[in-house]
């Protein structure tokens, strides 16, 4: 852990406090949550937290002031619970490990928050975040106030006003450092490689078993093996692995149905290293074989991806990827017969009546980093609202969206789903296709750092026959070992 970058994020947010009027930042880690009655889930730390901190234990919180001074408030260290739990830092060693200035056994939390919140201008708490019963942060705010201002008459004043923090730490997050791009670069090339294993353990077992199938839960336990074995924490979101039709249900879940040749997986996995995420998606063809009508989609898909990349850029809109990708896609579909021409019309009126909805219905695109959907507004707020597109397709006023700047990470994830209907040509009925790549605004484009998996048709066909598993691109990359 470099703790200079957590102590210079820290410096930033004080400044940002500052240039807001002042007061006092309180940021809690995330709770632990049972899962039965006897064990927790895996613990994951909060992000904005675990961002100014780089502390993952439970039951933390971060006490910064406008001044910069931060403290840390921590479990005590316990010989007995430490044999059964793992080690904790402490109290007394938190000020050297993470650099923060002071901390204190978070049983004393109430107190310390009585010393901290006196004549502070205001305190600022990320609104709506930890407000279940676990920490009840709302609550236990308005027990501190309501104890600073019994103490008014010994002249104790308390924050007369509260303010959400989740704007100012969104809008530090949005832009990744060298070290957060280099661990999403990690994490972008682990997941890769799991995407790859699935597509040469899919063609290895239909080679072996032409007439067989493979279910979606043996895919994913590729997925799982590559994770861990390569050393992330976990996977970034539930992994997605639909087998045939599945694959037009967005947010389906790996199950038990069974895959068979002449059908197309759609995986959508990533990873988490070290607290930030990667977001992928391939679709390949069971037996390693793309039929005529799924190669025909997937080009238009894929064609759809590269317009997105293109678009994105400094200076570019945020939603300038979706339009373009938009376009390509409602091309498409006119010249594969998705769409009737003498239905709906030109691209044009395709795109103005949104009749490319029926085949793609989701945006292209998202900020990426510590959450897989992070944090950071989309809009330009600062600019005049004007007549426009949202990603959905309606008309609607609104500011434009943002300008991309160097080292936003964005998602590019442009797909078709093709469910039976009337007037839909047979041919692609189930077909399901969805492409992403990971993109780092660079100072003159992007780069897609999660090509490490192969995107073209011909060479995902050549990768499922290779039954050669590669060499890590992590260990060529220089950046983590495995053993």
């Amino acid at each position: 852990m470099n703790t200079a970058n957590f102590i210079d994020r820290r410096a930033r947010l004080a400044q940002a406090l500052r240039a807001a009027g002042g007061g006092l930042a309180v940021i809690p880690t995330a709770p632990e949550r049972p899962r039965n009655s006897d064990a927790d889930h895996p613990y994951r730390h909060d992000s904005h937290f675990h961002y100014l901190t780089g502390f993952d234990e439970p039951a933390s919180w971060l006490l910064l002031s406008d001044s910069g001074e931060a403290t840390l408030l921590c479990r005590a260290k316990d010989p007995d619970r430490e044999i059964w739990d793992g080690l904790r830092l402490g109290p007394a060693d938190a000020p050297k490990t993470l650099g923060v200035s002071a901390a204190f056994d978070v049983t004393t939390l109430d107190a310390v928050m009585a010393e901290r919140l006196a004549n502070q201008p205001a305190v600022w708490f990320p609104f709506g975040l930890h407000s279940g019963p676990e920490i009840r942060l709302e609550t236990r705010l308005e027990g501190w106030l309501a104890g600073l201002r019994a103490r008014a008459r010994s002249g104790v004043q308390g924050p007369a006003m509260q303010r959400d923090l989740t704007p100012l730490l969104a809008e530090m997050r949005l832009v990744k450092d060298a070290d957060e791009l280099a661990t999403m670069r990690l994490a972008a090339s682990i997941s890769a490689g799991a995407h790859a294993r699935a597509m040469r353990f899919c063609g290895a077992q239909f080679r072996a078993a032409p007439q067989g199938f493979v279910r979606e839960y043996e895919i994913e336990a590729e997925l799982l093996h590559e994770f861990r074995r390569h050393g992330a924490q976990s996977p970034a979101y539930t992994s997605i692995v639909a087998a045939g039709a599945n694959a037009c249900v967005l947010h389906y879940v790996a199950g038990a149905a069974p895959l068979r040749a002449g059908e197309l997986c759609l995986i959508d996995a990533g990873c988490e290293v070290d607290g930030y995420a990667s977001d992928i998606t391939r679709t390949f063809p069971a037996n390693g074989r793309f039929t005529a009508p799924q190669r025909e989609l997937y080009d238009i898909v894929l064609a759809a991806q590269q317009a997105a990349a293109d678009a994105t850029f400094p200076g570019a809109r945020q939603r300038d990827a979706h339009h373009a990708a938009v376009r390509v896609l409602a091309q498409g579909m006119l010249d594969s017969g998705l769409l009737n021409r003498a239905t709906v019309g030109s691209v044009d009126d395709v795109i103005e009546s949104t009749a490319y909805r029926q085949f793609y219905m989701h945006g292209t695109g998202h900020w990426l980093g510590r959450d897989v959907h992070d944090v950071g507004e989309y809009l330009s707020l600062g600019e005049a609202p004007v007549e426009q597109k949202d990603f959905m397709g309606r008309t609607v006023v609104m500011p434009p969206s943002r300008l991309l700047e160097p080292g936003m990470v964005v998602t590019l994830e442009p797909g078709l789903y093709v469910r039976p209907a009337a007037g839909v040509p047979e041919r692609f009925w189930n077909i399901g296709i969805r492409i992403e790549d990971d993109a780092v605004v660079t100072d003159t484009g992007c780069e897609l750092i999660s090509r490490g998996v192969p995107v073209q048709a011909d060479e995902i066909e050549a990768l499922m026959r290779d039954t050669a598993p590669r060499k890590s691109s992590t260990r060529k990359a220089g950046l983590r070992e495995t053993a």
